[in-house]
């Protein structure tokens, strides 16, 4: 079910009990597994980076820097994991090529397949972000959700208020610039308005070819593609 924004002005409270910390550690325990196989570099972004988990909460692994598909997969293959899918996706015309490795419906592994620019960067900060070495230390950063709600960690769970009007002070906290909290405002606002709202492309990578051939595929049909693909491609 699609998440509504919520316009809560004031900060509020949320305490969590032992099953929810429980929980947070679980999915964490999960993440770790899967990392351990992909090696070092990645990092958990969203819910299981801020804590605010739910049993319906995604297990999201993201490669910021430079990244190889193949080493991604040989490292999920040498530990005997499975995924389900394979996917190319661009968000925009504009935006960087992405592979997802979807290990099942909760969990997905992210990696450029060109360099992350900056401002694609500071989205995933956006939503909290924490590297894989945090994870142990039981480490938890502040986001945003879905719902526009600034989660901030609490020893004892989290306090959460809108950030709608409060952009700029967002902003200082996350580490990132106005400009891109003001874009995810408007994006996720307007999905609160229309519904989900869709991406450039997404494409299911055959089984008998690799990310990048794919990628290459589509750059040669398509200028957005290609644009995004020729100028950075290695």
């Amino acid at each position: 079910m699609k998440e509504k924004v919520v316009w809560l002005r004031d900060p509020r409270e949320i305490i969590y009990d032992e099953a929810r910390f429980a929980l947070l550690a679980g999915l964490r325990g999960r993440a770790e597994q899967i990392g351990q196989a992909l090696g070092p570099g990645w990092s958990v972004h969203g819910s299981l980076a801020r804590g605010d988990v739910k049993r319906t909460s995604d297990i999201d692994i993201v490669f910021l820097g430079d990244c190889r598909s193949y080493a991604v997969e040989l490292g999920l293959q040498r530990a005997q994991m499975e995924w389900t899918t394979r996917e190319v996706v661009m968000a925009t015309p504009n935006s960087t090529p992405k592979g997802h490795i979807h290990l099942d419906e909760n969990v997905t592994v992210t990696f450029p397949l060109l360099g992350f620019r900056p401002q694609e960067e500071a989205f995933y900060r956006f939503g909290g972000m924490l590297a894989c070495e945090g994870l142990g230390r039981a480490g938890r950063v502040p986001g945003v959700n879905k719902k526009l709600l600034l989660i901030i960690p609490t020893e004892k769970g989290h306090s959460e208020s809108s950030i709608v009007g409060r952009e700029a002070e967002t902003a200082r906290l996350l580490g990132i610039s106005v400009d891109t909290v003001e874009e995810r405002v408007r994006v996720l606002g307007r999905r609160d308005r229309v519904g989900r709202t869709g991406v450039y492309m997404r494409e299911q990578v055959p089984e008998s070819s690799t990310f990048e051939e794919t990628l290459k595929h589509f750059s040669d049909r398509d200028p957005a593609v290609r644009r995004a693909f020729g100028p950075r491609g290695r």
